[in-house]
């Protein structure tokens, strides 16, 4: 049985504003290595067949930084779903499973990774990486029923009983690249912000009789950063965790 391609979408369009930085996002340094880096060395380390990150207009450092893979362009920031798409050209036809990462998101184990293409592997046209909080705040929710996920729900539009709820999302997920675009191609922006939710995917999915799954890891796995807090708290995960000498 031959090995199922693999390919990522790295999302990098991100602005520093948040870390007081005219540096992107991604490119802010952790343990003196652009965040984004350490993402790429996993896709690599798992061989993956193609990478492919997503950049902002002015993105040019982001573009350096992860050559020679290859970059495509999200015109106007209209959601994480457009994002996604902005990488429509360079997977087109792509057959095997595609795994969406954010790029402000950097120490996810690879045996994490790994499980979620296992579960694709296993029929599952959607699987979201999740992980559980008993304070769970603003993230969005997910919602399981006879061990398969039927949706994601933001945080704002949560009843008080989704709210409690201690499933959170990550935002990392794999997709088959066979169903992969068509169910984003579906995805609206009849919400508050005007935006293209990727989380609207697992509805879509389910819509078309596909099957969506979850997998679980710990919160730390999946700590991203948006402020130079958050970034030294994430720098204080990873000491612990190469301390220990896990990949």
């Amino acid at each position: 049985m031959s090995k199922t391609k693999l390919a990522a979408i790295v999302l990098g369009a991100g602005k520093g504003t948040r870390m007081k930085s005219d540096l992107p996002k991604v490119l802010m340094p952790l343990r003196n290595r652009p965040m984004i880096r350490y993402i790429i060395d996993s896709m690599e380390e798992m061989k993956a067949d193609k990478i492919v990150t997503v950049i902002a207009p002015d993105g040019d450092l982001v573009k350096k930084e992860v050559a020679p893979y290859k970059t495509c362009v999200q015109q106007q920031q209209l959601g994480t779903a457009n994002a996604v798409l902005a990488a429509k050209d360079e997977l087109q036809g792509f057959d095997g499973n595609v795994l969406v990462i954010y790029g402000d998101t950097p120490i996810t184990p690879i045996s994490i990774y790994q499980k979620m293409l296992q579960k694709c592997q296993e029929g599952y046209a959607v699987v979201v990486l999740g992980f559980v909080l008993e304070d769970a705040g603003r993230y969005g929710r997910l919602k399981i029923e006879n061990g398969e996920l039927t949706q994601i729900v933001e945080f704002k539009d949560a009843t008080e009983e989704e709210k409690a709820i201690k499933l959170c999302n990550s935002g990392i997920m794999c997709f088959d690249g066979k169903t992969m675009f068509d169910i984003l191609s579906q995805i609206k922006n009849d919400n508050a912000a005007k935006e293209y939710y990727l989380t609207d995917a697992i509805a879509i999915a389910r819509q078309k009789g596909l099957k969506c799954a979850v997998v679980e890891c710990k919160a730390e796995d999946v700590a991203s950063a948006n402020t130079r807090e958050e970034l030294a708290l994430l720098e204080q995960f990873l000491i612990k965790r190469q301390g220990k000498n896990i990949a």
